[in-house]
């Protein structure tokens, strides 16, 4: 999704919107040990791959219904009578980066009360009919977006529904309540106050973004959290709830005449357009090394290089890049390098990270603090030898098979994984077709494409990120 804390949860190819920024928590380190027991891991998870993929293959020709409704909201549709379960996923636009100057955490706070009394119903009322009712709801706060979704029982529909319909409607943001989730927010702020990576990440977003709203914390601050009252909270969601920037998914039990009515009662109310603050682009900056030094025994590692727009002409190009770089588990060159073959880290993966007004691509490790210096070396000179010279044809045959194959475990492996999906389609206007075109556009790319998207995103110098003892100084007396 776009949403997640900026740099934190990262957009990636598998998922085509989301995961949506860089890790605040990089992967522990590990001395080496373990190779064979990692390999044998990934040789059992290939084995079940093929296992299943014959049903999994089934649901990537599931159909896909565009429903609209009287009141003209619009839904994808994917019916499944099997289980008697429903699960709508869906998505406002706008997020964290709307919240306003000076109130930094206001979108995060407002989703947490959605279920803490709506309607008529107090915080205590709302949850013994949501259990009554037997149904799952949550909101979560996101850098583009605010995301939500509910789970229900279809015989249970009707109520279910309707809870919904009040918590979008007509959310109560009652004190009591308003205090106590913020409450928790601050305590979880002041725990972190003290944590080198929430340190680091904080400085990281400060000098990537400068002044640009994604630098700001999502959960906001001690201050900013101080200032937020129910009639801040009522004022955004008026303006942000609206038919216009919201796109929803169902899966389950539920054919489209019911459904069509279903959205009209949770969301035909809405204003038709939202009331949006104007967010301007920003390119990150690059080129800088930040240090941030405590005396830990482990060092996190974190570099970003130009990213690419999921709309962009070259993004397959660059996915399949990626993917050969970092992005899987066992068979990438980062992984060979720099676990494989020295045991520097338990885990090192690169992301192309995408969010409505920012890309880049990430890579992430940690190691043993008097080995950092020597990981860092290492991370970069991989990333320069693919943009020198790209992938093999053999890595690049085998990459688009691995992507095309592994689609509909990461995506289409439960109802609420697949609304999740066609929610992330929508936002990044995939086009309901989609999945059914997607092997040909990855097949399509040519070595020549991914070299060229090699030598574009990885030929400029990184921004680095050091959370740890003073970076070791290497040969030559440069850092990393």
């Amino acid at each position: 999704m776009r949403g997640v804390p900026a740099w934190q949860g990262r957009r990636s190819f598998q998922h085509p919107s989301t995961v949506s920024a860089l890790r605040a928590n990089p992967p522990s380190p590990v001395r080496g040990e373990g190779g064979r027991v990692y390999r044998a891991v990934a040789i059992l998870c290939f084995a079940l791959f093929f296992l299943l993929l014959p049903a999994l293959a089934a649901r990537a020709e599931m159909n896909i219904q565009e429903v609209k409704s009287k009141k003209g909201v619009t839904a994808w549709l994917v019916e499944d009578h099997s289980i008697p379960l429903v699960a709508i996923r869906f998505v406002f636009d706008g997020g964290t980066a709307q919240d306003p100057a000076g109130k930094e955490g206001l979108v995060n706070l407002m989703t947490g009360l959605f279920d803490e009394g709506a309607g008529d119903l107090d915080s205590e009322g709302f949850q013994v009919k949501l259990d009554d009712a037997g149904a799952e709801m949550s909101f979560q706060a996101a850098r583009d977006g605010i995301y939500g979704s509910m789970r229900m029982l279809s015989d249970q529909k009707d109520e279910a529904f309707g809870l919904l319909k009040l918590a979008v409607n007509r959310p109560r943001f009652d004190q009591a309540p308003i205090d106590r989730i913020r409450a928790q927010i601050l305590s979880g702020i002041l725990a972190n106050e003290r944590d080198p990576n929430t340190i680091g990440q904080q400085r990281w977003l400060r000098a990537i973004y400068g002044q640009h709203p994604y630098a700001r914390p999502d959960e906001g601050n001690k201050d900013s959290l101080a200032t937020i009252t129910a009639d801040d909270l009522r004022t955004f969601h008026k303006a942000n709830f609206a038919r216009g920037g919201l796109h929803v998914a169902v899966v389950g039990d539920i054919d489209a005449a019911t459904l069509s009515g279903r959205l009209d009662e949770v969301f035909g109310d809405l204003p038709d357009k939202q009331a949006l603050a104007p967010i301007v682009d920003v390119t990150p900056k690059l080129g800088q090394q930040l240090e941030v030094n405590y005396d830990l025994p482990q060092t996190s590692l974190q570099l970003a290089w130009p990213g690419v727009k999921r709309s962009d002409p070259d993004f397959y190009a660059a996915a399949l890049m990626n993917e050969i770089l970092g992005g899987s588990t066992f068979t990438s060159r980062l992984y060979e390098e720099v676990r494989e073959k020295r045991g520097l880290a338990y885990s090192v993966s690169s992301d192309l990270v995408d969010h409505e007004h920012s890309n880049a691509l990430l890579v992430t490790t940690a190691t043993r603090s008097d080995r950092a210096a020597q990981t860092l070396a290492i991370v970069r000179q991989v990333v320069r030898d693919m943009a020198d010279n790209g992938p093999s044809e053999e890595e690049l045959a085998a990459t688009k098979k691995y992507m095309v194959g592994a689609y509909a475990i990461s995506n289409l492996d439960s109802s609420s994984s697949i609304a999740a999906t066609l929610v992330e389609l929508q936002i990044d206007d995939l086009g309901i077709d989609y999945i059914k075109r997607r092997a040909a556009l990855i097949n399509a790319v040519t070595l020549a494409d991914v070299k060229a998207a090699a030598k574009k995103l990885l030929s400029s110098d990184p921004a680095v990120m050091v959370i740890g003892p003073p970076l070791v100084q290497v040969a030559g007396g440069r850092k990393g």
